[in-house]
């Protein structure tokens, strides 16, 4: 008896062998596709990433953007959790969702100017007076080089590069810029960051991407915490006051889980929803845990780890609430504030940081 059920274990253990064989020989962790062509007639390139658990990551290299997130939720269903669009005219038409990398400086600079150096830089007053997102095409708009990376056995990745010359957008130095996505069997999603210049100029890079894990609908229903008990005031235009508050007792209070769509009508004076920055406990070289955010029907669940000072929450108040932005960042205005963290970057210190998205269900 006991010879027989060795054999029949060694039977078995031989057929997981082979099926895991097979799958990882089928399994296409990344594909490369044309995804049409820019009105200038630059090809576009669209990269599929997908894990040994099923979820699927497409990234083109228009903007460097995320089109498409596929998560599993409690039941191992899949569904897209990311708003996106299926085609590129979509994006280039002005798509309001697009989940593209923002830069030379995401946020806003107040009044659209800055001083470094004993220099005045004035920038396009694209929000109101104000500056936001790198300017009219900024980083989004423009079509970036693009590199598959090595598959390894547990990952995917593909690299985006984009050379940002001198007095681009008005903004000081020539600056090349590379984001590098990775797509583990972890079900993370790990956003890479670097950018080096020859000349001081501020820099702020982050990626807009929309999440609902629930697949369709709002957001609102969606449990938040966020690892962020201060947050930075901000004026009717959304241009930090300077001061570093608490958000005990407030609306932005997500120190317990809570419903993103709880007290959204008390913001003041923004009362359609959140657009305002946090001061996370984090900042250094290693990725530490900014956000969990909970979809209850589902169970999916998504944690953002980051190396950023600062995040921005948005509850997708131009698209009915139907994602949810963590925009990992430094403090909007930072080239005018010399008390928040500086974002200038110069020659020989180049900029390194890192965001995970990492997906699981309850």
């Amino acid at each position: 008896m006991h010879t027989s059920r060795f054999i029949g274990s060694l039977v078995l253990l031989a057929f997981i062998v082979t099926l895991s064989s097979a799958g990882a020989q089928t399994l296409k962790r990344l594909e490369e596709s044309d995804f049409g062509k820019t009105s200038e007639g630059t090809p576009v390139k669209l990269f599929t990433l997908r894990n040994a658990k099923g979820m699927v990551v497409k990234v083109m290299s228009y903007g460097a953007t995320v089109t498409e997130i596929q998560a599993p939720d409690r039941t191992g269903a899949m569904a897209k959790v990311l708003l996106g669009a299926d085609d590129l005219e979509a994006y280039l038409k002005g798509f309001g969702g697009a989940a593209s990398v923002i830069g030379r400086f995401a946020n806003r600079i107040a009044k659209a100017r800055f001083t470094l150096d004993g220099v005045e830089y004035k920038l396009a007053a694209n929000s109101g007076a104000n500056h936001i997102h790198g300017g009219r095409r900024g980083f989004a708009r423009v079509v970036w080089e693009a590199n598959a990376l090595p598959v390894g056995p547990h990952e995917s990745a593909v690299r985006f590069t984009y050379l940002s010359k001198d007095g681009e957008e008005s903004y000081p130095g020539n600056l090349t810029v590379k984001v590098t996505y990775t797509l583990t069997d972890d079900n993370e999603l790990r956003l890479d960051y670097e950018a080096a210049t020859d000349k001081a100029t501020p820099v702020n890079l982050t990626n807009h991407a929309y999440f609902n894990l629930a697949g369709s609908g709002d957001v609102l229903g969606h449990e938040l915490w966020l690892s962020a008990d201060r947050h930075t005031p901000a004026d009717d235009q959304l241009i930090p006051t300077g001061e570093i508050a608490s958000v005990k007792g407030t609306p932005l209070d997500f120190t317990a889980p809570t419903r993103i769509g709880a007290r959204i009508g008390q913001l003041k004076p923004r009362p359609n929803g959140y657009d305002h920055n946090f001061v996370l406990k984090g900042g250094g070289e290693s990725p530490e845990l900014a956000a969990r955010v909970v979809e209850p029907k589902s169970g999916r669940v998504m944690e953002v780890r980051t190396t950023q000072p600062g995040m921005q929450l948005y509850t997708g108040n131009h698209l009915k609430h139907a994602g949810v932005c963590f925009e990992t960042q430094h403090f909007p205005d930072s080239p005018n504030r010399p008390n928040f963290p500086s974002a200038i970057v110069s020659p020989g210190h180049p900029f390194k940081s890192t965001t995970v998205f990492k997906f699981s269900a309850m």
